[in-house]
């Protein structure tokens, strides 16, 4: 029985966008909730690049990761508005 290199790195890929769409969702904070969708935007296009759709995983990276969550990302981290009891001290 020989081990498949491209089946381990799926399951990796695959893994990876699970946890980061359930540390999406379960997240207490809107800072890691992004850091996760960003983890799961990744993957994702991870896993395209293994389906030889490179030019779609180049779109996802430079789109999502690259322009829209990090502006969202600093946006979330220059507000100063308390979201949760207790988050500014």
């Amino acid at each position: 029985m020989a081990i498949d290199f491209e089946a381990i790195v799926f399951v990796i890929l695959s893994a990876a966008a699970i946890i980061g769409a359930l540390g999406c969702v379960y997240a207490r904070r809107v800072a890691h909730s992004l850091l996760s969708l960003m983890l799961t935007f990744l993957a994702v296009a991870g896993v395209m690049v293994m389906a030889s759709a490179e030019m779609l995983a180049a779109i996802q990276i430079l789109v999502y990761l690259g322009s829209v969550m990090l502006v969202v990302q600093f946006g979330v981290m220059l507000t100063r508005r308390q979201i949760q009891e207790g988050d500014i001290q």
